[in-house]
């Protein structure tokens, strides 16, 4: 059996393994849940400045206040599904020497942190079911209509995910050369909050950031899921941020593998 073979065999018993631990973990999590609800902070912030006046996005509409409870409900769910923490597992494993263990493993290191982190997933998405309940509830009018944008939104979001990941990765691979590199993650964090709609939808900023914003990586970890989650941008502009996902996923993933086969072979080479 080829390793790439015994590593994909192996892919349900990790993802076994990762939600007992999420399961045992869940204390954690949940409070880990509770430091992404910035959204719904921003909701209530934008729905008391609609409420006085609707709010004119870059492209003319206008937004109500609940637009503005859509959108960040819909911010929330997405931001669950697409979370990584990659790049804090690889900065602990290589400072602590653990990382040569799973070295020696015959299943890579990066499939065990990626089925680790979605292992997750199942109590991640059961901690948003009141949210989507609230917002089918109460802003349904606020979601798609077009069947085709729900059967392209889990690939835009698993686009997301991966991209995360990746970049986490990349990061996280940094740490090989250097003591921590957990300070680029906060950069990286800081770019995100402004420039991936978590904060301020994108179309309220000035033309030229937005148009910014489109050449950046950020957007497509965040806003494109919800974009086409909450309809607001039509099937075919979908379709087509959804395929710059998948361009970002391919070259983050090129880089993330280039960053990894330096890092390993410096941490060979001084015996970590």
């Amino acid at each position: 059996m080829t390793p790439a073979l015994a590593s994909l065999r192996a892919v349900p018993t990790l993802l076994r393994v990762g939600f007992a631990e999420a399961a045992a973990y869940r204390t954690e999590m949940v409070v880990w849940v509770l430091s992404t609800t910035m959204p719904l902070v921003m909701m209530l912030l934008w729905t008391s400045i609609a409420d006085v006046a609707a709010v004119q996005g870059a492209g003319g509409a206008a937004w109500s206040s609940g637009d503005f409870v859509g959108y960040f409900l819909s911010v929330f769910i997405v931001r669950q599904l697409v979370a990584a923490w990659a790049a804090w597992e690889l900065n602990f494993e290589i400072r602590q020497g653990t990382l040569a263990l799973r070295l020696l493993r015959p299943i890579h290191p990066l499939l065990a942190f990626a089925t680790s982190n979605l292992a997750y997933l199942p109590l991640r998405t059961l901690v948003t079911l009141p949210v989507v309940a609230l917002l089918v509830v109460t802003h349904r009018d606020a979601l798609a209509t077009d069947l085709r944008a729900w059967l392209l939104w889990p690939v835009s979001v698993a686009c997301a995910w991966g991209i995360t990941f990746f970049v986490n990765v990349t990061v996280g691979a940094l740490a090989f050369v250097t003591d921590s590199s957990l300070k680029l993650m906060d950069l990286w964090f800081a770019f995100f909050f402004v420039f991936s709609g978590y904060l301020v939808p994108l179309e309220l900023f000035p033309p030229w950031l937005e148009a910014l914003s489109a050449w950046l990586p950020f957007r497509y970890v965040l806003a494109v899921p919800v974009e086409v989650m909450t309809g607001r941008a039509a099937f075919d502009e979908a379709l087509g941020l959804v395929l710059r996902q998948a361009a970002w996923l391919g070259v983050l993933g090129s880089v993330a593998a280039a960053t990894w086969r330096f890092g390993v072979r410096r941490f060979q080479a001084f015996g970590g």
